[in-house]
């Protein structure tokens, strides 16, 4: 299985931003928590341009992470492993299963309550950290493993967008919908039309990102629809979607991602974080991402595999596919993302991205020790 350059300047920037989100997490938590909590807390509402800067990082930066999480789909979709429906199958089915049974979790624990808006949140996978701990495995570890958990935390990401599309959109704009969907019906018209000119996608895609924003539906869908729109070509070097995916890995990786961290980790733990954590609430979200994760892609991934709808590639086992299971439990990132949209009492936001934060950490180190005891002690031989 080949590895494309591109693929590897992915993985090793993921491998180091990771690194950078889990001290701008720290930082972020000991200054909520210290006696400059409240300047920390006030910048973060400080307006720009007649929003908070808060609004400015959660809209307007993600919408380019996202934008990045589309690029990344579109490749693989079009030369990657979800070109061929047989290599698709796997992470599909797997992503499913991590998005399905965590959710069905959270909301066999909520169901009929205020929190069931909630069931959104275990569904997600960050790409980030997970394939940062993945790649403090080393060598060992089969390209195989690493594009299974790449793919299937992509597919993750899309059906997250999925959901906030869908469920965490408030007060729908026809209007402004309609003015979005004619942006994106230029943008594709340019591609059809071999429009290279990458600054003109750009520009147009920040007329769709406002009229998304206008019309309710959480802007940062735009991210995805942009990337689709931008030409792929053959997917080389010269190519403009290969040019700014490039581009966008390292602004994405240290300054968006920890931006966001420090933006939405800042918690000020309450006295009573250890009972917010027993609330059903909670108990839903972690048991979804520490539980339901690796459930839900192990018993998915089999069943695909047990009706022939894929292989599983070699070396890659069942164990494997629990300890990478149990990696793509560290929501973070798209979880507290989906919390901000799913509540809106302070308090409850609060318990849950405790929850996030310890569930991620619990189920990230599960993962690891299952890897380091079930991949093979012997590095691999890397493909180029």
């Amino acid at each position: 299985m080949k590895l494309t350059q591109l693929y590897k300047e992915f993985f090793e920037s993921e491998k180091s931003g990771g690194i950078v989100l889990i001290a701008c997490t720290l930082l972020s938590l000991v200054l909520a928590n210290s006696a400059y909590a409240e300047q920390y807390f006030h910048f973060w509402h400080y307006e720009l341009a007649g929003r908070p800067i808060e609004f400015w990082v959660n809209d307007g930066l993600m919408a380019i992470f996202f934008l990045l999480i589309g690029l990344e789909i579109e490749r693989e979709v079009y030369i990657g492993e979800l070109s061929s429906f047989k290599n698709a199958m796997l992470p599909m089915a797997a992503a499913l299963g991590g998005a399905i049974v965590p959710a069905l979790i959270h909301f066999g624990f909520n169901h009929g309550t205020e929190y069931q808006t909630g069931f959104g949140v275990p569904m997600a996978t960050d790409i980030a950290f997970s394939l940062g701990i993945l790649s403090l495995l080393g060598k060992r570890v089969p390209n195989a493993l690493k594009i299974f958990l790449t793919a299937m935390a992509i597919i993750d990401d899309l059906l997250a967008i999925i959901i906030i599309a869908i469920f965490y959109s408030k007060g729908f704009s026809l209007g402004y919908f309609t003015l979005s969907i004619i942006v994106f019906g230029v943008l594709l018209a340019l591609n059809r039309l071999k429009v290279k000119a990458l600054w003109i996608y750009l520009v147009l895609g920040l007329f769709m990102w406002y009229f998304m924003l206008q019309s309710g539906i959480h802007a940062t869908i735009t991210g995805v629809l942009l990337a689709f729109a931008i030409p792929f070509g053959k997917g080389d070097k010269s190519s403009t979607s290969y040019k700014l995916q490039h581009n966008l890995h390292l602004p994405v990786a240290f300054i968006i991602l920890p931006l966001f961290a420090l933006a939405n980790t800042g918690i000020r733990v309450p006295d009573d974080w250890v009972g917010g954590l027993l609330s059903a609430n909670s108990l839903g979200i972690a048991s979804g991402l520490v539980f339901g994760k690796p459930i839900g892609i192990l018993l998915f991934s089999l069943l695909a595999v047990a009706t022939g709808l894929c292989v599983l590639p070699s070396p890659i086992t069942r164990r494997h596919l629990l300890g990478v299971g149990f990696l793509a439990g560290i929501g973070f990132t798209m979880s507290i993302f989906i919390t901000l949209l799913a509540f809106e009492s302070n308090i409850v936001i609060v318990h849950s991205k405790i929850a996030i934060l310890v569930a991620s950490l619990v189920a990230g180190a599960i993962g690891f020790v299952i890897l380091k005891f079930t991949l093979s002690q012997k590095p691999t031989i890397d493909e180029d």
